[in-house]
């Protein structure tokens, strides 16, 4: 199969644009708990202008300073070359070219990681521009949807110090969740390990207990995801707990492992009884076809900024689509990328589920201001979107109230 990165599709002559700058707004929620494991209270924006009068929109999930310092950085080489002065001057409808020119002028500052994190970024903010040029879609130049809707899962909230607390946040968000009409839903449980909640340290029985809470309470209809994060080290511990889980009918367990563990990965596929996730931290291809074929992962999780761009998340899509593996993508971050992430998932056919919360769902600020998607979510869908680009509008009072100067 080809895995080569996509370009647009366009009917006719390409439109002849150039981009003339880029520039990097900083966001941070003035009410961030630092206490909290969520990027989503700070963004980085990612703006490309062209001499058409054009602006495309971009974001990563990444540290945003650094992302900024990635991107605007001068070069003094070759191969360490700047990721914004190699763009400037370019056609933006030029994607897989202006991907690889990043790749190689920049191989030198790191194949993988934060410089990925932040051209992704800019492939996404290229994919918006070429979109509104054109007045399509960006799910239409990625060679057209594949159905109507997609299916979203809702990230449930948890809250307090105390394992009661924790587990009545979880119940009560999967509550208001299906009230809103979601058809699947994701727990975390992640009393122990390096996303620990609040210093909490409970025994792996009492893990059991919340996913056995937030089944009762959501009925054996709704699809349930669980997110431990990371929390084993070796496949027989994991194992030792998940093998009790088998009777809430669970769709994935996300990263029990960490990700470079490929070998104790190998090691669980063999014998978990319920499918392994994993994939939201990686960056490219290439990192993906270690996981997928060494660990031998069931769930691939490519994060569209993370990974780099929708192009790179497509390439890994379809090497998940060749394993027989069905796709769910990491996003937790604002509209911008849960917009690019949703056009992605219409183009790929085996994109089970994306992750989305609604703004009343949302404790982040950000999340629920900084940006306005077309997004329709109706009886537990969302429909296929049909303004131009990522059909993204940024909300500017937002943009300049939490601007770090």
């Amino acid at each position: 199969m080809d895995f080569s990165r996509p370009r647009p599709q366009v009917s006719g002559d390409v439109p002849s644009l150039k981009v003339t700058d880029i520039t990097c707004r900083v966001l941070l929620a003035p009410d961030y708990d630092a206490s909290m494991t969520s990027s989503a209270q700070d963004s980085v924006v990612v703006m490309i202008e062209t001499d058409g009068g054009i602006t495309g929109i971009g974001e990563t999930d990444a540290n945003p300073w650094m992302v900024k310092a990635c991107i605007e950085a001068p070069g003094t080489h070759t191969m360490g070359l700047s990721l914004r002065h190699m763009v400037i001057g370019a056609n933006p409808f030029d994607i897989p070219e202006i991907w690889e020119k990043m790749y190689l002028g920049s191989a030198m500052n790191g194949r993988r990681g934060m410089v990925i994190h932040a051209m992704g970024a800019i492939e996404m903010a290229l994919w918006d521009i070429c979109g509104k040029a054109l007045g399509q879609p960006v799910h239409q130049l990625l060679g057209g949807a594949q159905r109507d809707y997609i299916v979203p899962y809702a990230s449930l909230q948890p809250a307090g110090s105390s394992f009661a607390e924790y587990r009545d946040a979880l119940v009560r968000s999967a509550l208001d969740a299906k009230a809103l009409g979601f058809r699947a839903m994701k727990t975390e449980v992640t009393m122990n390990g390096p996303y620990a909640h609040c210093g909490m340290n409970e025994s792996y029985d009492r893990h059991t207990k919340v996913v056995a809470a937030v089944r009762e309470a959501i009925g054996p209809d709704i699809e349930l995801l669980v997110d431990v994060q990371y929390l084993w080290e070796d496949a027989d511990t994991c194992l030792s707990v998940i093998g009790d889980w088998t009777d809430f009918n669970l769709y994935f367990v996300e990263t029990p492992l960490w990700p470079d563990n490929i070998e104790e990965h190998a090691r669980l596929a063999e014998r978990s009884p319920i499918p392994i996730a994993s994939g939201e931290w990686l960056s490219t291809r290439f990192e993906f076809r270690e996981l997928i074929e060494r660990g031998r992962i069931g769930v691939a999780q490519p994060d569209v900024g993370r990974v780099g761009g929708i192009g790179e998340a497509k390439v890994v899509c379809d090497m998940a689509g060749e394993h027989g593996l069905p796709i769910v993508p990491h996003c937790w971050k604002t509209g911008i990328s849960i917009s690019a992430t949703a056009h992605l998932a219409f183009v790929v056919p085996h994109c089970a589920f994306i992750e989305y919360l609604p703004p009343r769902l949302c404790v982040e600020r950000l999340r629920r201001e900084l940006a306005h998607e077309e997004l329709v979510f109706e009886d537990g869908r969302i429909l296929l979107p049909t303004k131009p680009g990522l059909g993204v509008e940024l909300n500017q009072e937002a943009m300049d109230a939490y601007t770090v100067a």
